[in-house]
Parts: structure tokens; C-alpha cells; sequence
């Protein structure tokens, strides 16, 4: 069944309407001149995530394992009953979201690596965030996904994004240094995940009969992804950093597989040579590709006032670039990288605030939480 399913999925490739070729994006400089001021706000202890809450307030995750509740002003609640993380290399304490229901639900949901052997395993969990004065803590924790089996290196990917109805939580899950299994449909590693907000299985998942990892997989094929929005036309975009080469934004489409690790426009870290999208047209290909790469984290589309040209705009924050991109759309599908700002540290995170703003976080210790306005001068 399965092989009759991959079959049925390359003629469906094959046949449908290409959305143009991919467009190289790398080889640029990042400008030193900005149209905005970034002002500081806080500083953490490495940084990963940051999510507004509707009053606009934040969270904001630290990879070695704790959260914190932030005002605007910057001042820090720590946040407690944080599960336990493995946090080494790439791993820890990773993104958080809130809920789409929040207002009645209260709940957050928080991605991490958790404890186990052969390098942890990555967990999806879902708790109430319970706050009084000067206090907020999680309650009511659910694991609702884990990953099986456990193990694996680095690279966990664990990005959260709602669709625009609320109704699904989609989730990305890196291949943990272990290629091959991306292209595994038993094993939850190079996938893009579609879960009920419970983490069940949606019943209209390409899949769901099949059941298991099959069964809640969106798409298949990737290396490390760090970046899932969706865009204000409801189109779903991931980034996933490449290996030597090779970092991706693709268009995210249903039951698509979008071939790591037996096509890439990167090379292997050996320097061996690993055959390009255009050689095997049954995968999907990245709509932009960045070679040299910028190490992409984080992904947030623009729709806010303070800057109104940016409108529709996304933005990716840079880690090995030490910039913040700014990306642009086009009515058919394509895209192009309009502007890179040299931002003088590696960028982890960014999100756009109730106010307007741009927020972005940096990837280190101290790393700073940076509120960004436009420049009036």
C-alpha cells in the first residue's frame, strides 16, 4: 500500500503545474544601513523562542531549559514547572506557541528534547499558563506527541504553527542527524507533522488510515526546520537549513515530499556531491534556495502598521548571516529576498508585535531581545 502511495505521488509531481524554477539567493551582502532602530528590551541566557500573548506580553524560551513571561518594559517572570530538557549542541529547550484559544483555554504549547537514551527525543506538550502577580508557572502539562522511536543527534527542528482557522497545530521534525530516515514514513524525523490540537490525528491527514507516523505526516523529505508561517493568503511556508549549501524556503503543499537527503542544492559536509532538486522532478524543489548559507531561524509574516511597505513581507532571522532577511511575494507563487540587514549577532528568533513592531531575539549568552521601529531620521 504504502509503495502504491509513493507511486501514486510521484505521477501527481510529474503531471501538475510547476510553480517555476528555484531561485538562488545566497551569494549576497547584508547592509549595514537600516530603516529601523533596534532598542533593547532584556537579555536570556541563549535564547530560542519568543510568542506574544494577546495582552502583549511575551514568552520567551531559553534552550538550556527555562521560560520566561516578559512585558513589553522587559521586565522577566521566570516561568515554573518547566519540564526537564537534554540541552547540548542543538538541543534543549525549544519554540513555544500559544494557543489560538487562548482567551478561553489559557493553554501554551512547548517543544524540547527530553531526556532519554541515544540523545533524547523530541516532545510536544501542552499545559495551562497559570499567572498571579510577580508569578506564572505551567499547570495541567500534557504530552500530547513524542517522537518514536527515541535518539538521534542534533538538528530537532519542533516548530509550531496554527493554521488560520485554529482547528490544526502542524509541527516540524528534523531527521536528528540521521538522513536517511526523512525518507522513512515510520519514523518521525524529516517530517512536517498536521495534528489535531489534542496531538491526535486529523481524520482528513493525506494518510490517517495508515495510522502512526504515516498517518500524521503533512509532508516528507527535510533536513532541519526552523521556520513554519503561514502567509495572510493561507499558504504555508517552511525554511529548513541545508547541509554545505543549500538552505530552503519551500512552499509547503500536502503530501508533497521534498526529497532530503537524496536531492539537495548543498553538498555533504565530506564534500561529496549530492544530485540537485532539477535532476529529480518528483520532489518538490525549494521556491528559494541560499547557497552560501544563512543558517534560516525563524519565520514571521508582516501585517502590522509601523511599517506598512512591508505588508506581506516575511522575515527570517540569520544565524551563520548575523542578519535579518527580509522576503517578498509574488501573484504567482514565486518569491525573491528583497533586503538583508547585517544585525551584528547570529538572529534566532522574530515576531511581529500587537503594536507593529518587529521583535527578534539573538542566539546567544547574554542574547538580546531586540524591539525594532522604524528609523524617523
Amino acid at each position: 500500500m504504502k509503495r502504491l502511495m509513493a507511486t501514486a505521488a510521484i505521477l501527481v509531481a510529474l503531471l501538475g503545474s510547476a510553480h517555476g524554477e528555484s531561485v538562488l539567493v545566497g551569494d549576497r551582502e547584508a547592509s549595514a544601513t537600516k530603516p529601523f532602530v533596534a532598542k533593547e528590551v532584556a537579555s536570556f541566557d541563549t535564547p530560542w523562542a519568543l510568542a506574544f500573548l494577546p495582552d502583549g506580553n511575551m514568552l520567551v524560551t531559553e534552550k538550556p531549559g527555562k521560560i520566561f513571561l516578559v512585558t513589553r518594559n522587559g521586565r522577566k517572570t521566570a516561568v515554573s514547572n518547566v519540564p526537564d530538557v537534554a540541552a547540548s549542541g542543538q538541543n534543549g529547550l525549544l519554540d513555544i506557541a500559544v494557543s489560538p484559544n487562548f482567551r478561553s483555554d489559557g493553554k501554551v504549547y512547548v517543544t524540547f528534547v527530553q531526556p532519554s537514551e541515544g540523545g533524547g527525543r523530541l516532545v510536544l506538550i501542552r499545559a495551562t499558563l497559570a499567572t498571579s502577580p510577580n508569578k506564572a508557572a505551567l499547570d495541567e502539562i500534557e504530552t500530547i506527541w513524542q517522537q518514536t522511536p527515541a535518539g538521534g543527534g542534533g538538528q530537532p527542528g519542533g516548530i509550531i504553527a496554527f493554521d488560520p482557522k485554529g482547528e490544526h497545530l502542524f509541527l516540524t521534525v528534523g531527521d536528528r542527524m540521521r538522513p536517511k530516515t526523512a525518507q522513512d514514513p515510520d519514523q518521525a524525523r524529516g517530517k512536517l507533522l498536521r495534528l489535531n490540537l489534542d496531538g491526535s490525528t486529523p481524520a482528513d491527514n493525506p494518510h490517517a488510515s495508515e495510522g502512526g507516523v504515516l498517518g500524521q505526516t503533512w509532508t516528507t523529505g527535510h533536513r532541519n526546520p526552523y521556520g513554519l508561517a503561514f502567509a495572510p493568503d493561507g499558504t504555508l511556508w517552511l525554511h529548513e537549513m541545508g547541509p554545505r549549501g543549500g538552505d530552503e524556503l519551500n512552499r509547503i503543499e500536502p503530501d508533497r515530499n521534498y526529497g532530503w537527503p537524496i536531492v539537495s542544492n548543498g553538498d555533504n559536509y565530506s564534500g561529496t556531491s549530492i544530485p540537485r532538486h532539477a535532476t529529480r522532478p518528483e520532489f518538490a524543489a525549494p521556491v528559494l534556495y541560499w547557497n552560501p548559507v544563512i543558517a534560516p531561524a525563524g519565520l514571521a509574516f508582516y501585517e502590522g502598521s509601523l511599517f506598512p511597505d512591508w505588508r506581506g513581507s516575511a522575515f527570517i532571522g540569520g544565524l551563520a548571516a548575523s542578519a535579518l532577511v527580509r522576503v517578498t511575494f509574488d501573484e504567482a507563487g514565486g518569491a525573491s529576498e528583497a533586503d538583508r540587514w547585517d544585525m551584528g549577532a547570529r538572529i534566532r528568533d522574530v515576531a511581529v508585535g500587537p503594536d507593529g513592531a518587529l521583535w527578534v531575539i539573538e542566539d546567544d549568552d547574554p542574547g538580546r531581545l531586540l524591539r525594532l521601529t522604524p528609523d524617523k531620521g
